[in-house]
């Protein structure tokens, strides 16, 4: 018998467990509905391991948008973080075409001449932002939060078991689990998979699917080196809106390239407001119906 593991991202905390697998299932059921399909599975063989909180203490329960300033500030003292934030701004800077004159715009004039870009410079990385902002809806603090969850998920070891056991614990080694990630969950299923592979655990996964992923960033890519198709995984789908800035690049062979290789769908229209809200994703036709396939 098989049975469905969701992986979320951030933005739980705080939350009810119970309550946030019951919104994921009721979003899922919407996009069945839209097939003319039902629940191919009882709910308690839908497993949903929280970790929300853990992401939550890291900020020292900060909303996002002060979590996001206090984040990119303490960069400055942190190497790594600096480094990787850099990266990041600069793989979002190119993707969207801001050009120089566009940030120098968002700094104050008496600054703009003597500023040095980079992250270790404060005005530069506000107006980077603010830049970033004119062409997201409000990508600013998600780049920001993103970028330090997998900064700490990655480099902490303790953190990384913490959150990585309480997932492990929702798998059945005696089944095959159907893994459905979003956002960081998708770092998260992805890293773990690979390090289960590693260890010899065999797992089997028919399909994973992973939704609004940030694997396909170059700055977070290089941190997984080498990457892989994971050994436990049959069959792996990705899906993004084209607007959400979390799923910068899809998982092709450009951005991601394994064997076999990730099948993309590239034109999810995430209805939320920030177009990457998992009930957006979950309530989408094709990515219902292609997680029902797994199960039936």
């Amino acid at each position: 018998m098989k049975q469905l593991v969701f992986i979320h991202g951030r933005s739980q905390a705080g939350k009810d467990a119970a309550t946030l697998k019951a919104t994921w299932i009721d979003a899922w059921k919407k996009g069945l509905a839209k097939s003319g399909l039902e629940l191919p599975i009882p709910e308690d063989r839908i497993r949903f391991p929280f970790y929300g909180d853990t992401l939550q203490q890291m900020v020292d329960g900060a909303s996002a948008e002060d979590a996001a300033k206090i984040i990119v500030k303490g960069a400055k003292d942190d190497a790594a973080a600096q480094a990787f934030l850099s990266a990041m701004l600069q793989e979002y800077i190119d993707a969207a075409e801001i050009s120089d004159e566009e940030i120098e715009q968002e700094l104050d004039p008496a600054q703009a001449a003597v500023i040095e870009r980079g992250p270790q410079n404060w005005p530069w990385v506000q107006a980077v932002l603010r830049a970033i902002d004119k062409r997201t809806n409000g990508g600013s603090a998600m780049i920001a939060l993103l970028t330090n969850d997998v900064h700490q998920y990655l480099s902490k070891a303790n953190l990384r078991a913490h959150i990585e056991d309480g997932v492990l614990q929702a798998m059945d080694l005696a089944q095959e689990n159907v893994v459905v990630a979003h956002s960081l969950g998708t770092v998260v299923g992805y890293t773990l998979l690979r390090r289960l592979e590693k260890e010899g655990q065999a797992w089997r996964v028919p399909l994973l699917v992973t939704l609004g992923s940030p694997l396909g960033i170059r700055a977070l890519r290089s941190k997984l080196r080498p990457i892989g198709h994971p050994a436990s995984v049959t069959a792996w789908f990705n899906a993004y809106d084209p607007d959400d800035v979390v799923s910068l690049n899809p998982l092709d062979k450009d951005n991601f390239a394994i064997t076999p290789a990730i099948e993309n769908k590239g034109d999810v229209d995430n209805w939320t407001d920030n177009q990457h809200g998992i009930i957006g994703y979950l309530d989408d036709k094709a990515v219902a119906k292609r997680i029902y396939d797994a199960l039936v």
